[in-house]
């Protein structure tokens, strides 16, 4: 693998966590070992799995923003990596593929995203019309 493939692929699953706390509108992760601070506001964020506010996902986006660097077009065209649209895989396949990666060119995700945002991800692509 040359290395710009390598700095390529190295980058995406590091900014990925703080990619998905902007959509989300989360800060960004917390350096090991401290505890970010509770909301302010009087009621608490409505949360989904994994803390995310499940009222603000913006699944398109997330997708765009992490794998549509590989997955063309939002996931209808072959880029980097296959077309999504109207893919025979299965959604465990689709699961276990987003959580561990596949080398040399997929990047796991499986510390970065938690259930419910693979599951919405695995939602979207299924969404996709076959065209």
């Amino acid at each position: 693998m040359n290395l710009l493939r390598l700095l390529s692929l190295a980058s995406l699953s590091t900014v990925a966590p703080l990619v998905a706390a902007s959509v989300y509108g989360q800060q960004s992760p917390s350096p090991a070992g401290q505890e970010q601070q509770p909301p302010q506001s009087g009621q608490p964020p409505e949360q989904g799995q994994g803390g995310q506010q499940a009222s603000k996902m913006d699944v398109p986006r997330l997708f765009a923003t992490t794998c549509g660097w590989c997955h063309e077009g939002g996931g209808r065209k072959q880029g980097r990596g296959p077309k999504l649209a109207g893919t025979d895989k299965s959604d465990q396949f689709m699961i276990t593929r987003i959580k561990a990666g596949k080398s040399p060119g997929m990047p796991a995700f499986g510390r970065s995203f938690n259930d419910e945002q693979i599951q919405a991800i695995v939602a979207y692509i299924r969404s996709l019309p076959d065209q």
